[in-house]
């Protein structure tokens, strides 16, 4: 299929998970290394695309533990979805998602992991941050 030839509607499909510890309230971040879709990227929550072959929720899963060696038991809600300005053709979709611990460590494409309050997150992205996810980060305090 050429791809060239759709001028709307066709996006490169991100799941990613606020993975949230209800106790610490706090959330997970990954910080990658020469990120070869959008260079000014660095700090991103936990995910990837998709297989065709799994429900997005079963590819999330997936992506966190591969990323973080963590467990996800509990994807509960998407929470936002959106394109970025600095490639729209990307099209991300965010997950509110709960971890039953595992054998914590950066893997897949990170180099490191942190747990942030979530409106600190702002201090480690340096990419756009939508103002309607910040105000979601913000509830979870």
């Amino acid at each position: 299929m050429d791809w060239t030839e759709f001028d709307k509607g066709v996006f490169l499909v991100n799941v990613l998970g606020i993975v949230y510890n209800p106790e610490t309230r706090q959330i997970l971040i990954g910080r990658r290394e020469k990120d070869p879709y959008i260079k000014e990227l660095s700090w991103t929550f936990p995910g990837g695309r998709p297989t065709y072959d799994k429900e997005l929720e079963d590819s999330l899963k997936d992506e966190i533990k591969k990323k973080t060696g963590l467990d996800t038991t509990n994807i509960k809600e998407i929470v936002f979805a959106k394109t970025y300005p600095e490639k729209r053709e990307f099209l991300s979709i965010y997950y509110l998602c709960e971890t039953a611990g595992g054998g914590e460590k950066a893997g897949e494409k990170f180099v490191e992991i942190k747990w942030v309050k979530p409106t600190d997150v702002q201090k480690y992205f340096t990419t756009s941050l939508h103002p309607k996810l910040l105000e979601y980060l913000k509830s979870l305090e």
